[in-house]
């Protein structure tokens, strides 16, 4: 009798047990993170230049890195995103950088004189933080979204070379372009296709003269911004 009673508490311990709701892993992540790794593509305008200072051919420009997605609403549909990341950019145009004696020196390709190469090549670690709007929800992957930020950048390497008949001028790490450059963006867009912006509010050189007046230039960038996971 008494082993009977402990097989009927048994079987009834394990009846109720059976009852709870098991667990489905397979259920979609209410507290999701979204697009916190970026790839982009940009095409590289030289904005606010000196007039005799003109590009030419198409210059390119990638950019890449994580930023960490803080949902701000319980929909997650805001957030704030810091980061960090890595950017290239390449400037073809007609402006001579050479060193003489320890001393950049600039001019410029007159109109019509045939040359090789000319370009400007920059190489930045970077620390974006932006704020998020996505229509987002816990089943797709697949929604609008409207980013915008800010970016500080550090110059990690710069190189330039002017290649024509006779003449090739190379420069690494030329002193005279800003080791510190920042501004805004926006990337807006749906699902994988995101429009691109960006603009740089100080000036890519902080030193060094072109025909008696300082080179102000400053960067804008258009291209296509990717976001996974």
């Amino acid at each position: 009798m008494r082993n009977l009673l402990k097989i009927v508490f048994l079987l009834s311990f394990v009846n109720v047990f059976a009852q709870q709701e098991i667990p489905d892993f397979d259920a979609v992540d209410s507290l999701y993170r979204e697009d916190q790794f970026y790839f982009g593509v940009t095409y590289n305008i030289l904005s606010t230049k000196p007039k005799d200072v003109s590009q030419n051919s198409f210059s390119t420009g990638l950019n890449a890195g994580f930023l960490r997605d803080f949902p701000l609403n319980k929909k997650r549909t805001f957030a704030i995103a810091p980061g960090i990341g890595f950017s290239f950019k390449n400037y073809k145009q007609n402006l001579v950088i050479q060193e003489l004696d320890g001393v950049m020196q600039y001019s410029t390709i007159p109109a019509g004189e045939p040359f090789d190469k000319n370009k400007l090549a920059m190489y930045f670690v970077e620390a974006p933080i932006e704020i998020r709007w996505r229509t987002s929800t816990f089943e797709s992957h697949k929604f609008w979204r409207i980013y915008t930020g800010f970016k500080m950048s550090y110059l990690l390497m710069s190189q330039s070379r002017y290649k024509a008949s006779g003449i090739d001028y190379k420069v690494s790490n030329n002193r005279d372009i800003a080791k510190f450059q920042y501004g805004t963006y926006v990337a807006a867009g749906w699902n994988q296709w995101n429009f691109y912006a960006y603009y740089g509010f100080d000036d890519m050189f902080k030193n060094g003269t072109l025909n008696g007046d300082p080179i102000k230039m400053h960067t804008l960038n258009f291209g296509l911004m990717f976001y996974i996971l």
